[in-house]
């Protein structure tokens, strides 16, 4: 019966393929990126087995074991989304045993690209072992690494499905997309913290650290290897009652709420319906001054939804962390004394924050999904359409960008810099958010019928990553002329930086929507069907 979990996961993959050439081609590429990237990984977990292995190379699998597995818990929320398409609340009618349902549940999990390369990265600590000490130290090695990945696969599914019951309140499920938005984008700030704090207070602290760690179930699995390549088999034993005892527990925990995920994925809760008083038409206008036209009632749907839908909501919030991080960085990081490096290093840091600001809408035909059905069928004008919610995200951007560039001028310590990087900031902008207007026309995807506000269907969450970080880049590639402006124009270029990045900008969205618009209009059908979700 678990097995049959298995060709069931892998039946709604090949399903979701079928007739989608462009998705199968991403899928490989993620799936060859894994590969690349599980091999560096696994080159670098073989660095504390070598003979002359440096100082610090003691510390790397407890802090890497460390990384990977909040880096389960959180990344999937700002780039590649929780895997939904096998949630528990599909077998909500169906007469299976609990036990079953869990090991069913784990299998499918545990057949993806994450688990892939997790598993090909982590497989270094078991050849090192081998190497250094040999088929026995690899042994145990082998058995951390499979420990390592049950536990990172169990903790990020009990996490999903101990909050079900929670989630099905709205106001529940909105601060907890809020709070999980938040971590998932300060992984990225905390990281950088530990490895700049890491190289001032010196080997032997790390060390201390490190074997602190060590005995948590976030790096136990991780380090069995290096106990058992010193001998150390009461350290070994005792890890792994650590490792298997949290992975029981976590299991527990998981069993015991998989009835509250069935039951949370029905809805529920209190309804309350205020009275409506006036015309409709007034109504939904409210106080704001827009035209009463079919664009002026786009941009106020659009101004709702981006603050009334949980998951356009989090994308905002996840902007905002990693917007104020970068300035930081650059600002109060090595290198923040004024020179020409230093100086190139900030303005890049606005280009790749600007750029980044235009992803929010990369698929923003898939949040709506199958009510875009409306637009197609009343035929709205794909520049209207685009237009509309172009100004209606800029309406909540714009002063975030205007908020970080102020933030990035204090830092420096010279407001008379605010006016060259407002204008590479919304230059960086206007060509982010046309490159992702054109990726949200071209390469769309569905999203789950979820209330999980991080959900994705099987095999989008690579493609989904794949296609943001193409814009982003494009985004920071056709900005670089007005970075140039800055660096090298001197007193000139930062007097002409304002007015030519902001002219830059509205010039950049308008070719965007100009020309992704008459695409639209010949792909209405197709859009439809590819963010219409399958089961």
């Amino acid at each position: 019966m678990a097995l049959t979990f298995a060709r069931l996961k892998l039946r709604v993959l090949r399903n979701g393929f079928r007739g989608r050439p462009g998705k199968v081609i991403l899928f490989v590429i993620g799936l060859l990126s894994a590969l690349f990237y599980g091999v560096l990984a696994a080159l670098f977990f073989l660095i504390p087995f070598l003979p002359n292995a440096p100082d610090w190379g003691a510390v790397i699998p407890a802090f890497a074991g460390t990384v990977l597995v909040l880096g389960w818990i959180l990344m999937p929320l700002v780039w590649f989304g929780v895997d939904e398409t096998l949630e528990p609340g599909r077998f909500a009618l169906l007469p299976l045993p609990r036990p079953t349902l869990l090991r069913g549940l784990l299998i499918a999990a545990l057949l993806g690209v994450p688990a892939f390369g997790t598993l090909l990265a982590t497989t270094g600590l078991a050849i090192g072992a081998g190497m250094a000490g040999g088929p026995l130290p690899a042994l145990v090695a082998a058995v951390g690494v499979l420990l390592g990945l049950l536990l990172c696969v169990v903790v990020s599914r009990a996490v999903t499905s101990g909050f079900a019951r929670a989630l099905r309140a709205r106001r529940t499920r909105d601060l907890a997309a809020v709070v999980l938005a938040v971590l998932a984008a300060s992984l990225g700030p905390i990281q950088f913290l530990l490895t700049s704090g890491a190289q001032q207070v010196g080997t032997e602290r790390l060390t201390a650290f490190a074997d602190v760690l060590g005995w948590t179930p976030l790096a136990a699995p991780y380090v069995v290897g290096l106990d058992a390549v010193h001998g150390d088999w009461a350290a070994v034993a005792a890890r792994l009652a650590v490792t298997v005892g949290t992975v029981l527990l976590l299991l527990w925990w998981w069993s015991s709420s998989l009835e509250s995920a069935m039951v949370g994925t029905s809805g529920g809760g209190e309804v309350r319906v205020r009275a409506a008083t006036g015309a409709p038409v007034a109504r939904f206008f409210g106080r704001a001054r827009l035209p009463r036209t079919p664009y002026g009632a786009m941009v106020q749907r659009e101004l709702r939804y981006w603050v009334r839908d949980v998951r356009r909501r989090a994308s905002l919030i996840t902007f905002a962390v990693i917007g104020v991080f970068l300035p930081v960085v650059t600002n109060l990081g090595p290198g923040a004394d004024g020179n020409v490096v230093a100086q190139g290093v900030h303005g890049g840091s606005m280009v790749l924050v600007g750029a980044l600001a235009g992803l929010g809408i990369a698929n923003q035909f898939g949040y709506d999904g199958t009510a875009y059905a409306m637009h197609v069928v009343v035929g709205v004008p794909g520049r209207v359409e685009l237009r509309a919610r172009a100004v209606a995200y800029s309406w909540y951007i714009v002063p975030l960008l205007l908020a970080l560039a102020v933030l990035n001028a204090a830092l420096r310590g010279d407001l008379l810099l605010l006016p060259a990087m407002v204008g590479t900031l919304f230059a960086a902008y206007g060509t982010g958010l046309a490159c992702a207007t054109h990726a949200s026309v071209w390469a769309a995807y569905a999203l789950p019928e979820n209330q999980n506000p991080f959900a994705i269907n099987t095999g989008t969450g690579v493609a989904k990553s794949l296609l943001a970080m193409a814009a982003w880049f494009a985004g920071m590639v056709l900005a670089v002329p007005v970075l140039l402006l800055v660096l090298l124009g001197g007193t000139v270029g930062a007097a002409l930086a304002l007015p030519v990045g902001l002219a830059y900008a509205a010039g950049a969205i308008w070719l965007g929507v100009l020309t992704a618009g008459d695409i639209l209009d010949h792909r209405q059908p197709e859009l439809l069907a590819a963010i219409t979700p399958r089961t």
